[in-house]
């Protein structure tokens, strides 16, 4: 009776660190913007972990960025804002886009209204 006391803990521990580990993983991933005929650079931006993800973005200097909210974004984090660089607006649905056009180079913070979700945005 022990072995499988000892067992069944040992597997809830291993699955347990497994989620940890992946979901730990995966905030720390980045995301480039995808480049559409035009040549607007498109970002979508969604919620996973109580936060936008991804938790970082690349995007270009001087060309067009179009980011969208997805239906998972909800509340306060609608309201988007990259202080910075002068950029802020509010998506009631995926639909309505924040438009902006980067021209600094660098790395900025962007973040909800405020200032619970956040992130960043790197310029080349």
């Amino acid at each position: 009776m022990k072995f499988i006391t000892w067992i069944t803990i040992m597997f809830v521990l291993l699955v347990f660190a497994g989620f940890i580990y992946f979901s730990g993983a995966s905030l720390n991933q980045s995301g480039s913007a995808s480049v559409d005929s035009s040549g607007t650079q498109k970002v979508v931006l969604s919620m996973q972990n109580g936060n936008y993800w991804p938790r970082t973005i690349t995007v270009k200097a001087g060309q067009k960025v179009s980011l969208e909210l997805d239906n998972s974004i909800q509340g306060c984090y609608r309201s988007f804002n990259i202080r910075d660089l002068g950029v802020s607006g509010y998506s009631a649905s995926p639909s309505q886009t924040i438009d902006f056009v980067p021209q600094q180079k660098g790395s900025f913070r962007f973040a909800c209204g405020m200032g619970m979700g956040y992130g960043t945005i790197i310029v080349d």
